[in-house]
Order: structure tokens, then C-alpha cells, then sequence
């Protein structure tokens, strides 16, 4: 667990206007905060904890008489409180001379992923007169942006990957095929099973998945297969692969990528059809961003998802693409920086430098799903796809 960076982020608390950001936990209800300020993951926390960091000066701690070396990993003064009492006033005195303080919060939970302090305690801070804002751009810098080790672990994973997937796509073939040495039999989780089983041999982990959808199954974008509730793989059948994975090295990065393909055929029309909306959807959606960071003008993660879902609402599948065009990736596959949404949620996050996150247009019919998802990683002046891109739809 990487140590608090107290100067950085007084520095961006003045860049903000922000008097102060207050951090607070019970029960590993904050997993950013503690996170950002370094925290054992794992310690025992069954009381209320409360850290102020103010935009200038010395930082204050608040916490419970029975857990009260909780902080003691931080910098600052402490204050001691057992009862409801002598918290509240133990808050009002931590917080004097501060009125714009930011927190784990979402004004209407507009981005949820950054909403972790309750109702209540937001009621009694504003009783106190503070004005609550959203630390989400504070916690996309300090979470999301990435150092020179975490981008190569990203590059790692990404070249590993994308050749198990291209070995993939041959080993599929050849386990349908008698004449190639195959039993002409294989199921979805087969193939998971497969693809899991090189990624570990690789050195890999991840969560949960990798995902291989056959025809309707294709449509479900969060679909999983599993030993009970497997489907076919067939000649002729359409088949989605969602793989994704990083180095088992604390703080790695993962890559993450969706191709689509067909089994012993040539696709048809309308699958060209819906690929190439999938394809250009995506290659839209990157083109902002490329030109965005190209001219160094700032970009909000919704206006990509806005560039992608364009292209698809102009071929008549708009009602068909129904999740986010992209999300963050850091440590956690799902991360907590800016998202490519204007769907789910408005993110007007910036999309920062040093960041990745995925771009992931997608169209689920009712009888078979397109998904094309790429990674991108950005820099100053600069921003890139980070593997291979699917141009047409792979022919097992």
C-alpha cells in the first residue's frame, strides 16, 4: 500500500478551491479513502473514523477512544471521542474555519462509484453550515492516474493476452474439427477453461470470467458460462470472447479486450453489418480522445461515449447498445477514474493523462451481440490504443 502524498493533494485541493477533503470510515464502508491514504486494508474497524486534510496547514484526526491508534500511520493532530456527543463536537471542531469540503459523494449519486459517505453524515455536516462537493476528480487524480511500473504491467498483460486470444480462436477450431486431431465437441466453459488455464500459466489473474458467448448468448453483455449452465460451440455459430487479466504483482494493471468471430463460414450481411457499426462506433470514440489530448484540450469522459453511440444511433441500432461505451481500468478492472458515459451516468470527468480505460461500443440483437473493446492509455500531448484492433470478424 502505497503512503498518502500529503503535498500532492494539498496542492490540488488549492487547485480546486476546496478548503479541505474529509475522509471517513466505518467497516471498510471507503475503500478509495483508504486506499489514498494508505491504509491497511485488512485492519479491524468497528468505529467511526474521520480524517480532515485541509488545503493548507496541519491535518486532524477524530477517532474512537477503543480504536485510537486507528490513524496513527498519518500525519496530524488527533481528537478522542466515545459518545454521539462528543463526536459531533469533536466534527465541529476538526472542521473550523473550513466551509468547502470535499467527500467521497455524488450530488443525486450521478457517479456512484465515488458515492460512499451516507446521507446522515452529509445532513449533519451541512447542519454545521459546510458545503459538501464531490471529490471525484480528486479521487480520479490520486486513484487512476498511473506510474511508469503500473503502464509496463498494463503493456505486459496486453501482449500476453492478445496472443492467447489469437491461439484461442485456432484452438477453438481445431477442438471442432476431427480431421485437425479435435472430438468435434466443445462447450462455452470449455473454452473459459482453456483460456483461463494459459492465462495462469502465464502468471495472470483477474476476476471472475474470461466470457465465451455463443450466438443469443452473445446478446447478454455480462454473460457467464459455467460447468451446469454451458451452451455449444458449433460449426456456423457466432461467438463473442471477453478476456481480461493482469500480472499477479501488486499494483498491476489490468487490459482488458471483447472480439467477435464466426465458426466455419463466412459472416453474414447483416453481421457485417452490425460489426462494421460496432467497428466504426469504436473508432469513433476513439478519434476524440486521440485528438482531444493531440491539441492538449481537456475532454470529459461522457463526450467519447457521445462520439460512439452517434455512429450506432445513425445505423438504426441506438435501442441495441445498452451499457456505458467504456470504463476506467487501474488495479480494479471496473476503476475509479473517468468512465467513456453519457448512458448510465453524465461523466463529466476528465479523462486525465496517465490513465487507461477501455473503449467498448457495443449491438446485442435478440439472436447474436457485437462488442469491439479496445484499451486506451494517455500521456500529455498523446493517447493510444494499446493492442491490437479488430477489423473484421475472425473466421475460426
Amino acid at each position: 500500500m502505497a503512503a498518502m502524498n500529503l503535498e500532492a493533494i494539498q496542492t490540488a485541493l488549492r487547485d480546486a478551491g476546496h478548503d479541505g477533503w474529509l475522509f471517513y470510515d466505518h467497516h471498510h464502508r471507503d475503500p478509495i479513502g483508504g486506499r489514498i491514504l494508505g491504509l491497511d486494508e485488512k485492519a479491524h474497524i468497528t468505529r467511526r473514523w474521520y480524517y480532515f486534510v485541509p488545503a493548507q496547514g496541519e491535518p486532524r484526526k477524530l477517532v474512537h477512544r477503543i480504536e485510537q491508534a486507528r490513524l496513527d500511520a498519518l500525519p496530524g493532530t488527533k481528537g478522542l471521542y466515545s459518545s454521539w456527543q462528543e463526536l459531533a463536537r469533536g466534527l465541529e471542531a476538526m472542521l473550523k474555519g473550513a466551509t468547502r469540503i470535499a467527500m467521497q459523494y455524488s450530488p443525486n449519486n450521478a457517479i456512484m462509484y465515488v458515492s460512499m459517505v451516507d446521507a446522515g453524515t452529509v445532513e449533519f455536516l451541512r447542519s454545521l453550515g459546510k458545503l459538501i462537493v464531490s471529490s471525484a476528480d480528486l479521487v480520479s487524480q490520486f486513484e487512476a492516474v498511473l506510474n511508469a511500473e503500473q503502464m509496463a504491467s498494463h503493456s505486459a498483460a496486453q501482449q500476453i493476452i492478445d496472443k492467447i486470444l489469437a491461439e484461442g480462436w485456432k484452438e477453438m477450431g481445431r477442438r471442432l474439427r476431427p480431421l485437425q486431431g479435435g472430438t468435434g465437441k466443445l462447450t462455452e466453459y470449455d473454452h473459459v477453461q482453456w483460456l483461463a488455464k494459459a492465462m495462469r500459466r502465464e502468471g495472470l489473474v483477474w476476476e471472475n470470467g474470461p466470457n465465451v458467448s455463443a450466438n443469443k448468448n452473445s446478446s447478454d453483455s455480462h454473460y457467464e458460462p459455467t460447468a451446469e449452465s454451458s451452451s455449444p460451440v458449433c460449426e456456423g455459430d457466432f461467438v463473442l470472447i471477453d478476456i481480461w487479466g493482469r500480472p499477479e504483482e501488486h499494483g498491476s494493471i489490468f487490459y482488458d479486450i471483447t472480439w467477435t468471430g464466426v465458426v466455419g463460414r463466412e459472416p453474414t450481411e447483416r453481421e457485417r453489418l452490425v460489426f462494421e457499426t460496432v467497428r466504426n462506433a469504436r473508432d469513433a470514440a476513439i478519434g476524440v480522445v486521440e485528438s482531444a489530448f493531440a491539441a492538449n484540450r481537456p475532454i470529459c469522459g461522457y463526450v467519447a461515449d457521445d462520439a460512439a453511440r452517434a455512429v450506432i444511433k445513425a445505423a438504426g441500432f441506438g435501442d441495441y447498445f445498452t451499457h456505458r461505451t467504456g470504463h476506467n481500468i487501474a488495479q480494479e478492472l471496473h476503476g475509479p477514474g473517468a468512465h467513456l458515459d453519457n448512458l448510465e451516468t453524465h461523466d463529466e470527468r476528465l479523462l486525465l493523462p496517465y490513465t487507461c480505460f477501455s473503449v467498448e461500443p457495443g449491438i446485442y440483437l435478440p439472436d447474436f451481440g457485437v462488442r469491439s473493446e479496445v484499451d486506451m492509455m494517455t500521456a500529455p500531448g498523446r493517447a493510444w490504443v494499446t493492442g491490437k484492433k479488430q477489423h473484421e470478424l475472425v473466421r475460426i
